[in-house]
């Protein structure tokens, strides 16, 4: 299979649309993994699902695919400071839907995609689509990534891959 060219264009136009909003900005504040901000980490797996799908040619809703993978972890709060977000594994992705549901409009795939990123973790928020799956992969595919990197260490690409 012959893998395609990505072009950050329409990737680029997502970002500026969803990554704006002040709130979204303040998860730079937050830790995901190791010395990774919750910021960088969705943009990383936003960009990767983006990237795979284009490469591969994957017939979905590339829309839907990049906005979802943008909000899978949006929590807004620093789980590693408070003891009141024990159980932050099982919980966040509910607690991202319903504080992207207030700020964005949504569709179901973007639904889906937030609260079943977790999965098999949340063996009741099943992933429903393409979209899901490939997020789902990419999400602990990359928090993998971040937690065994050496600290410090920047991976390359990113503010929406230049």
């Amino acid at each position: 299979m012959k893998k395609r060219e990505v072009d950050y264009a329409f990737f680029r136009e997502i970002c500026s649309e969803v990554c704006s909003g002040e709130k979204y900005l303040s998860m730079k504040n937050y830790i995901a993994h190791s010395d990774v901000s919750v910021y960088e980490h969705s943009v990383k797996v936003a960009e990767k699902c983006y990237s795979y799908a284009v490469r591969r040619g994957i017939k979905c809703d590339m829309r839907s695919l990049c906005r979802g993978a943008l909000l899978h972890d949006y929590f807004l709060y620093d789980w590693h400071k408070n003891k009141k977000f024990t159980f932050h594994g099982f919980k966040h992705a509910k607690i991202a839907l319903l504080n992207a549901e207030k700020d964005y409009v949504l569709n179901e795939k973007e639904k889906n995609m937030i609260k079943s990123h977790m999965f098999p973790l949340t063996l009741f928020s099943f992933p429903r689509c393409k979209e899901a799956w490939i997020l789902t992969f990419f999400d602990k595919k990359c928090a993998l990534a971040e937690i065994f990197r050496k600290r410090g260490k920047k991976t390359q690409g990113n503010e929406f891959t230049r």
